[in-house]
């Protein structure tokens, strides 16, 4: 059954909400890292969403069991493990294939399925696959499957020709068990790349320069599993943050590293919003209608891609004219035309969207199209006149554990309701 929220828009924001582990992001890579090594790791500070439960299927297709209990997911790895990803795992969710490095240099083979996910244009995984044939590995591409092959993977000097998230964690838990030095060139910064990072080192991989564009991996023998805490979702947190600015009213987002997001805050300061940070805090006030701003993005440390959309639902309410740039996916304005649904003026040219402020949004039924336009659909609904109602928020359920008891406990109201549409299942929940 597909599930939709209805929204009561109109009402300020106002309290104090928790960020909870960047599971999808961060927690998941963890998880694949878990495959170096037979044993049992526990990740913790993960929360139950539904590429979890997604992932905890391809998992199970290896041979290996998630058990999630109280925020702990305990991966536990046979010294057997399978190497094949089929493409009814796969196909859900693009994370799947961070399993290729750890089988292909655990057990010398993997073969998985292309990835699907989030329809946000072209994303092959060329750069993933030449850095393993870099290290030695044997690429094939048949019949929608990658299969890769190799003896031994040996160390080597990797120049990524575009700084991936997703190639530069492949490859990282690939080098951990390659024998001699990888060096990893124009690698991705992201917090998330450090954090998995730490949890390799915690295994007993050798690493040094995560966070910066050069990484240095010294392979090691063998690894060993090992007890890890994820760090705070900062998408999640600048949900919040966003949601604030949009609907107006006061919030505390605690249990974050506002570090993680500098970008977002100066642009929410731009905006004229009042921003406080502190160790592990930000507090919004939102007093007055958001200024117009333009945000373009780009790869850590610019502006996170994932926020576009969410930064473009408060330039629908701005006054003035925003131009919100996309530089890293094609097709990431899905949500403009269930934006204009709800009474945005957004006009689109190639990779610009010039958004014209409108002093007020009228609720609509409008349509999750992938996780961060569903967030940026909620988000307006908050702030809009009258009733929203979002449909497919499975595709929200993918990186948000219950959006909505985040937003209910800051006075949104808003509730979970039994869809209209044909979105795909909601998964099993992981074994507790």
């Amino acid at each position: 059954m597909s599930h939709a929220y209805e929204i009561d828009g109109g009402h300020p924001l106002k309290g104090e909400v928790g960020c909870p582990g960047a599971t999808k992001n961060s927690g998941l890579k963890c998880i694949a890292a878990c495959l170096l090594a037979p044993g049992t790791s526990r990740i913790s500070r993960i929360t139950d969403i539904a590429d979890l439960r997604w992932f905890a299927d391809v998992l199970r297709h290896l041979g290996t069991e998630l058990v999630l209990h109280d925020g702990v997911a305990e991966v536990t790895v046979p010294e057997e493990l399978g190497v094949e990803a089929p493409y009814e795992f796969v196909s859900r969710m693009r994370a799947s294939t961070a399993v290729i490095g750890p089988l292909l240099a655990r057990k010398g083979r993997a073969r998985v399925a292309l990835p699907g996910g989030d329809f946000l244009g072209p994303r092959p995984i060329d750069i993933h696959l030449r850095g393993l044939e870099a290290m030695g590995a044997q690429i094939d591409v048949v019949h929608g499957f990658v299969e890769a092959t190799a003896k031994e993977l040996r160390g080597a000097y990797i120049n990524l020709e575009y700084p991936s998230h997703g190639a530069t964690e492949n490859l990282l838990m690939a080098a951990s068990l390659a024998k001699g030095t990888t060096t990893l060139e124009n690698a991705a910064r992201d917090p998330e790349i450090s954090d998995l990072a730490a949890f390799l080192t915690a295994m007993g991989a050798k690493i040094d320069g995560q966070g910066t564009p050069t990484i240095v991996v010294e392979g090691v023998d063998d690894l060993s599993p090992a007890d890890f805490e994820v760090m705070p979702d900062r998408i999640v947190a600048a949900t919040y943050l966003f949601a604030a600015a949009t609907a107006s009213g006061e919030v505390v987002v605690r249990d974050m590293i506002p570090e993680h997001l500098e970008m977002v805050l100066e642009v929410l300061a731009k905006a004229g919003m009042t921003i406080n940070a502190s160790d592990d805090r930000v507090h919004i006030v939102a007093d007055r209608r958001p200024k117009a701003v333009d945000v373009s993005t780009l790869p850590y440390p610019g502006f996170l891609t994932d926020l576009q959309p969410m930064a473009m639902a408060m330039a629908t309410v701005a006054d003035g004219m925003s131009i919100i740039t996309e530089n890293i996916y094609d097709a990431r304005f899905f949500h403009v035309d269930e934006l204009a649904r709800m009474g945005a003026d957004i006009r689109v040219e190639k990779h610009y969207a010039a958004v014209r402020g409108v002093t007020e949004l009228t609720g609509a039924e409008v349509r999750a199209a992938d996780v961060s336009a569903g967030a940026a659909l909620v988000i307006a609904g908050l702030a809009a006149k009258g009733r929203t109602r979002v449909e497919d928020i499975i595709h929200i359920d993918r990186r948000y554990e219950r959006l909505e008891n985040a937003l209910t406990t800051l006075g949104a109201r808003i509730e979970r309701v039994e869809g209209r549409g044909e979105a795909v299942a909601a998964p099993p929940r992981p074994p507790a």
